[in-house]
């Protein structure tokens, strides 16, 4: 089980995207506040995450917030229920949200030379060409403030790990691998190296995923999945009551 520090520090993290003073609730728990200001969702929508078996949700305005509070009462602070309750024109997600604590990691093989290439390297580009709009999108390998972690085969970048520095000096990880090389543990193999990156800093790394292969990069690397992430853009015409 991952260490009480690192589960403090993920729900400090949320509770500060937030955009208002607010703290999970106890477990089993759903807690819905306003803030206009969210970093758990885009610009008006509703975004919900989930730790440690408990929610917190945040509604661009006060109607919104009694609407969604009407919506969820009496549900259990899981992800797919709380979606399930919620009419929607657009949602992203949900994704799992893990994290690693330094004494669980299990570092890749070094094999092959894995490269570091500044951020904003022109190789890196050609990779998410190659990827295409929907996995690169995924990776958003162009947000990275670290150094690129790669590997090379004649003369391509063919699988590249980094990580942005986020609050709370947290290391969200991309990691986006060409489809032609996938399956052969070169996207472990560079993620791990980002992840060493990380932990030397003092960083606690976080791994955002819906795909079922990048999780298991992650489960492979020691990471455990806490809770999960979602974002909803309610529908407003939907007959559910306090919404129309």
């Amino acid at each position: 089980m991952p260490g009480e520090d690192t589960r403090t520090r993920a729900r400090a993290l949320w509770e500060g995207l937030a955009g208002t003073p607010v703290s999970f609730p106890r477990a089993g728990g759903i807690r819905v506040v306003v803030s206009p200001a969210s970093g758990l969702c885009p610009a008006g929508w509703t975004g919900v995450v989930v730790l440690g078996g408990s929610a917190l949700v945040t509604a661009p305005d006060g109607g919104t917030a009694t609407s969604v509070r009407d919506a969820l009462r009496g549900l259990p602070a899981d992800v797919d229920a709380i979606r399930g309750a919620l009419p929607a024109t657009g949602v992203l997600g949900p994704a799992a949200l893990a994290y690693l604590s330094p004494d669980r990691f299990r570092p890749a093989a070094a094999p092959p030379t894995v490269e570091r290439l500044p951020g904003d390297h022109p190789a890196l580009r050609a990779l998410e060409g190659a990827a295409g709009d929907d996995d690169a999108g995924e990776a958003a390998l162009e947000d990275i403030t670290s150094p690129a972690f790669v590997v090379r085969e004649r003369g391509e970048v063919v699988a590249a790990a980094g990580y942005r520095a986020w609050p709370h000096r947290t290391a969200h990880l991309s990691v986006l691998t060409a489809p032609g090389a996938r399956g052969r543990g070169l996207a472990r193999r560079t993620a791990s190296a980002a992840v060493a990156h990380a932990l030397a800093g003092g960083l606690l790394p976080q791994w955002r995923a819906r795909p079922e292969a990048s999780r298991r990069v992650a489960a492979a690397l020691g990471f455990e999945e806490l809770g999960a992430q979602l974002s909803v853009e309610l529908d407003p015409g939907s007959p559910t009551s306090g919404w129309a």
